[in-house]
């Protein structure tokens, strides 16, 4: 009766949010309140659905609201599940503000504080070279700051992100079949499926394990954002020689001209998430089938790796932010080895 309720719930606000949003010009600024209030509440009550939620543990914005935030000792103002969606009244609602010392530094890739008289900023739309569009459609602007659409987080500024509104990101997922010392695919002896596995980093911010990856430059491209960043973390291209780059770009060329799979785009509930600026990203599978482009690139962690590794792919993985969800995905697209649970695999869940 709750998950039925739950989805006519979205149906209906889904309804309503569509018949309220109208088409505006790429010079669009402020969008009205109940429309994007509407939107928002849809985003949240269906992402909620699609994931199967129940609870706090599967909630889909759960991360983007624990405390302390990274690399401080602020605590976040708690928000309850029933009120993380905008479109329920809060009157009481007091978050924490909070930005980076870092980012207020002024560092090239960060945007100046919204107070400042010559920052005036192109929400929801391609702004210079920066890109201010959400993959999940329009966001609302209230008091000039932009606002997160998955809902509240309990923390208002920019934390340790450089932009207002979304921050967007690119993943590179690699993978290739687990193999025997005869080069024959390995089964998994439960689900009978052939084993995955991706290059994973452990991170040095926080110590996760976590899928490769890192924010698109202004002007990049999202192919271009994927190779720099895997050779950087997970080859450590910056601390080769010249000799050594070439041949790094030319095994790296290879890869990333295949055939690939767009695994997801958009939100991410991410722990950096504030009210004002939240991830995005684009999570890319590029499937090295023989493994032998791979077999020419010896991984060495750089950059903001501190490890790196072949990881099999099953349930079991524990990775940083929703990482574990794209990883998923990607089994689910190359019919690999998820679960040990038989129903698990023939649901997807």
């Amino acid at each position: 009766a709750g998950r039925s309720l739950r989805k006519a719930l979205a149906t209906v606000s889904l309804s309503v949010a569509l018949a309220s949003v109208t088409v505006r010009s790429s010079g669009c600024r402020n969008i009205p309140a109940y429309r994007n209030s509407l939107l928002s509440s849809w985003f949240h009550l269906n992402s909620n659905i699609m994931s199967g939620s129940n609870g706090v543990k599967d909630n889909s914005h759960n991360k983007a609201r624990t405390s302390p935030y990274p690399g401080s000792k602020v605590e976040r103002s708690q928000v309850p599940n029933e009120k993380v969606g905008w479109l329920v009244e809060w009157q009481d609602y007091n978050p924490v503000e909070y930005t980076a010392v870092s980012v207020l530094a002024g560092p090239r890739w960060a945007d100046p504080q919204i107070s400042e008289s010559n920052f005036s900023p192109k929400f929801n739309e391609k702004d210079g070279h920066v890109e201010r569009k959400s993959q999940n459609g329009l966001y609302e602007i209230e008091n000039g700051r932009p606002r997160n659409p998955a809902g509240r987080t309990g923390l208002v500024g920019r934390g340790l992100l450089g932009r207002w509104g979304p921050n967007h990101a690119a993943d590179p997922i690699i993978t290739r079949w687990k193999r025997d010392s005869s080069g024959n695919k390995i089964t998994h002896p439960v689900s009978g499926k052939h084993i995955l596995q991706f290059v994973a980093i452990k991170r040095k911010d926080c110590g996760e394990w976590a899928i490769p990856g890192g924010m698109v430059d202004p002007g990049e491209k999202i192919s271009a954002t994927l190779k720099r960043e895997f050779g950087e973390e997970a080859l450590n291209s910056l601390q080769k020689s010249s000799a050594e780059k070439r041949e790094i770009e030319e095994q790296l060329h290879k890869l990333f001209s295949q055939e690939h799979l767009v695994i997801y785009k958009g939100y991410v509930d991410d722990p950096r998430n504030t009210d004002n600026a939240w991830m995005e990203t684009e999570a890319v599978n590029y499937h090295d089938e023989t493994g032998e482009i791979m077999d020419n690139l010896a991984l060495e962690a750089g950059d903001d790796a501190g490890k790196v590794k072949w990881v099999d792919i099953s349930d079991k993985l524990k990775l940083y932010a929703s990482h574990s969800q794209f990883i998923k995905l990607v089994t689910e697209k190359r019919d690999a080895h998820w679960s040990e649970d038989s129903e698990a695999d023939c649901n997807g869940s």
